[in-house]
């Protein structure tokens, strides 16, 4: 099972708040069978906790420690959103990334998400990005 598919992606999604787009990358990775659903639950617990603000407009949303056993395989999500969303303190998120890792894998899957979004034209790229193929080929110039 790829970590990311085209079903894992939404593009031009528009969110009211934070919350809501929080939610809907918990969705793609319980949809795709990669958690189960109280790793939702755990995703906006963990956001409580501390923003999963990056910078350069990305989030990365994750469940809680606590979470693990929710997580059934490991699977990313990707949500666009052009328009941008409030994560609070002013920062403005274009895309969020939601992260499922199993056995410790989170952490490898995280290194290579930072890898690619440490720079912001990146980001850019996978904002403006038409298709699923696109925002796949960006994420996985890493490899």
């Amino acid at each position: 099972m790829s970590i990311l598919k085209k079903e894992n992606i939404i593009l031009n999604s528009s969110v009211s708040e934070k919350t809501e787009a929080i939610k809907k990358t918990g969705e793609i990775l319980v949809e795709q069978g990669y958690v189960s659903a109280d790793y939702i639950e755990a995703m906006l617990k963990r956001e409580e906790l501390s923003s999963t603000y990056m910078g350069n407009f990305l989030a990365i949303p994750h469940g809680t420690d606590d979470a693990k056993t929710a997580v059934l395989n490991s699977g990313l999500s990707v949500v666009q959103v052009p328009n941008g969303v409030d994560f609070g303190d002013g920062n403005i998120v274009k895309l969020l990334i939601g992260i499922a890792g199993k056995d410790g894998e989170h952490l490898e899957i995280l290194s290579q998400i930072a890898i690619v979004c440490s720079e912001v034209e990146n980001v850019e790229k996978l904002v403006a990005a038409k298709t699923e193929e696109e925002i796949i080929e960006i994420l996985s110039e890493v490899n």
